[in-house]
Order: C-alpha cells, then sequence, then structure tokens
C-alpha cells in the first residue's frame, strides 16, 4: 500500500478488517438526523431509477436552488455490505440548504450482489441525475466505501459510458476516507465481495488514467479505518496521468468525522462542509 502516513501502520488486513468492523457505523447517523431543521428544502423519498428494490434514491431540493443548478450525486459508505441512504438526511440538508440540490442513492450490497455490480447500479442512479439536471451540472461524491463507488465511476473505467453518462462531461468527484489502493483483499468475506483477493482491476488506482475530470480527495489523517495513504496515493496517480486533484489531508480527524462534520451537531470537527462548498463553488 505504500508508505504510511503520519505513522500510520494500518495494514490491507486492518483496513478491511475495520470496514467490516464498523459496516454501517461510521457516523451515529440517527442521532445526527434528529438534529436536522427540516426547512429550506423538500426531501422526495424513495424516487425509482432501475426496478430493482434498492434501486431507489432520495432527492433533495433546495428552496431557493443555485442559479448554476450544480448537483451532488452522494454515494454513502458501509463496506459494501451495508447502508442506508436515510441515514444521511443530515448531508442533505446540510448542502441543500446552501442551495446545491442533493441525489443520494441506494444500490446493491453484498452478498445480494458482487463487485461490479453495485457500480452498475451506481452508474444509473447517475444516468437518471444527468437526464433531469444535466450531466455538465453533476458531482459524484462519496464516503468511504461510497468514495470507493464513485472515484471508480469517475475514472477510465467503462461504467458510466455503459450507462449512457459522459464522464468527462461531469463537473467533479470529491472522495472522503475512501479505499482506492488496497490490494491484496486479506478478508474472506470482501473476497467475496470482490470475487479475488488481487484484481487490480477492483480499485480505482488502476484506473487513474486520462482523461480524467477534475478531483477534490478528503482523508483525516488519524483515520483508522481505511489508511490515509488511499487518498495521498490516488493523488499523485491523478496528477501523474495529467488530472486536476485537490488534496486535503485533516490533522487529528478520524474516518467518521470527516462525513459527520456535514452536520450542524458535529462541523467544528472538521472543514469537510466549507471545503466541499468552496470546491463545488470553484467549479
Amino acid at each position: 500500500m505504500g508508505p504510511a502516513l503520519s505513522g500510520m501502520t494500518l495494514s490491507r488486513r486492518g483496513l478491511f478488517a475495520a470496514l467490516i468492523a464498523t459496516a454501517g457505523g461510521c457516523t451515529p447517523a440517527n442521532l445526527l438526523n434528529t438534529t436536522v431543521i427540516r426547512a429550506g428544502y423538500k426531501r422526495t423519498e424513495d424516487i425509482p431509477y432501475g426496478p430493482l428494490p434498492r434501486q431507489q434514491l432520495d432527492y433533495y431540493q433546495p428552496d431557493v436552488p443555485r442559479a448554476d443548478g450544480k448537483t451532488v450525486v452522494f454515494f454513502f459508505g458501509g463496506a459494501w455490505d451495508h447502508g442506508k441512504r436515510g441515514e444521511y438526511v443530515f448531508l442533505g440538508q446540510a448542502l441543500a440548504s446552501q442551495g446545491t440540490t442533493v441525489i443520494i442513492p441506494s444500490y446493491g450490497l453484498f452478498p445480494d450482489v458482487r463487485f461490479p455490480t453495485f457500480l452498475e447500479d451506481a452508474a444509473l442512479a447517475v444516468r437518471w441525475a444527468a437526464d433531469r439536471m444535466g450531466v455538465e451540472k453533476l458531482f459524484l461524491m462519496g464516503h468511504s466505501s461510497g468514495a470507493h463507488i464513485a472515484l471508480m465511476l469517475a475514472a477510465h473505467t467503462p461504467y458510466l459510458a455503459a450507462a449512457n453518462v459522459d464522464r468527462m462531461k461531469m463537473r467533479a468527484v470529491i472522495g472522503l476516507s475512501g479505499p482506492y489502493d488496497f490490494l491484496p483483499i486479506t478478508v474472506p468475506r470482501l473476497q467475496e465481495v470482490f470475487s479475488s483477493a488481487n484484481d487490480p482491476n477492483v480499485q480505482p488506482i488502476t484506473f487513474a488514467k486520462a482523461p480524467l475530470p477534475p478531483a477534490l480527495l478528503i482523508h483525516g489523517a488519524a483515520d483508522a479505518k481505511v489508511e490515509p495513504g488511499n487518498s495521498v496515493r490516488l493523488a499523485a496517480a491523478w496528477r501523474a496521468a495529467g488530472g486536476t486533484v485537490e488534496l486535503k489531508l485533516y490533522p487529528d480527524v478520524d474516518h467518521a468525522n470527516v462525513v459527520a462534520s456535514f452536520s450542524e451537531l458535529l462541523r467544528k470537527r472538521a472543514p469537510t462542509l466549507a471545503d466541499v462548498t468552496a470546491y463545488i463553488d470553484g467549479h
């Protein structure tokens, strides 16, 4: 995985064991959602983007949308086997209250599906957003395994093209605390998720090849679940391929607080919302 960052020594085994142990537990989402202000936006739930039960999304429409119509499609984390879009109302509210439209889709999870089916689901959700909002207005964003999905779609892969979406027309991709360069996989459950222990085609860094859309990678330097070097190495590969990338490492910030800080309750724990908003404004 390359050298550890700031003294981090988490191995690949540790990365995936941690992801499993905390599947769906990346944030105290239910608590955070109780603090959400139910004003300034309209949330429409359970919109189908495909025929399958998990091919649904929630749509956050600002009362006063941005004039430029910029839209974030956010993929939640949960180790590819857990997670609910309804746990991220705090994130949808934070961005929608500033005028940014937010779309949070569900996607197939292990053991019902394996790689790359969850990527194909995610690509269909992006097509739904592109058809309605315009692909040129879209930012893909995800946290943890959701960041893996977002970066796999944005990198030089065929998934969005297969869904009739031109990934190079999107505004940018934003990855929060994601696993991007993690082989070999040593945890048996995740070997099943990816049907392999050492297939380079399952990780975004393999596809950091020109052309690439702009990217923002954010990681907490105190992340003990996903090694910060994942973002450092992907940023280097993105630049080496001629892509534009911004890398932000937050000292003393862990895996959960990178995304939990979107909530008003925990906003002081990391500057994620301010940095993401500034990035959206600048692109």
